[in-house]
């Protein structure tokens, strides 16, 4: 089990109430898609909206892969092999699932990859993610469904009327 330190700025006054009852029972999201499907992007536009923390696992691992131990070596080749590291955390209030197509993920992930660098985005590397994603997540994903906690949006559309159903989702929980 490793040390977790506060991320949250040091306030020079007390706590109102309203932000102690958000300390104490955090809205947790979990973004669930394929790569591609538009995770990163939705879950910063709901941060800076409802000034929510992001945590992206993704680059959090991409940032530990780069380092020279020997966890970092089993990230990185378990991400180069296109396979999911394994993550632990609290139970999420609601699951978002982004539905997407497999053919628009390869198209955007292989268009980001041009734009970012990212090792990761190569196309066999990419379908072997999707295969994986699609393959282990429907454990997960049932085991979500069976709590009623899973809201499906369709994010084949514009960016812009996908935030908008995620917000619809998020504003169903206050």
């Amino acid at each position: 089990m490793g040390l977790c330190e506060s991320t949250f700025p040091q306030l020079s006054r007390a706590l109102r109430p309203q932000e102690k009852d958000i300390l104490r029972y955090p809205l947790i999201i979990f973004v669930v898609g394929g790569p591609g499907c538009g995770k990163g992007t939705q879950c910063r536009n709901m941060a800076m909206k409802y000034g929510f923390y992001h945590v992206e696992l993704g680059q959090l691992l991409r940032e530990e892969a780069q380092r020279s131990t020997q966890r970092s070596r089993q990230i990185r080749d378990i991400m180069q092999k296109g396979l999911l590291v394994p993550t632990v955390g609290r139970a999420p209030n609601v699951v978002i699932v982004f539905d997407c197509s497999m053919e628009t993920m390869v198209r955007r992930v292989l268009r980001r990859g041009q734009v970012e660098h990212r090792a990761d985005d190569s196309e066999p590397a990419i379908r072997k993610r999707l295969e994986t994603h699609y393959t282990l997540c429907e454990p997960v994903l049932t085991f979500y469904q069976q709590k009623n906690l899973l809201r499906y949006i369709l994010a084949e559309e514009a960016p812009e009327n996908i935030f908008a159903k995620c917000c619809s989702v998020i504003e169903s929980l206050q």
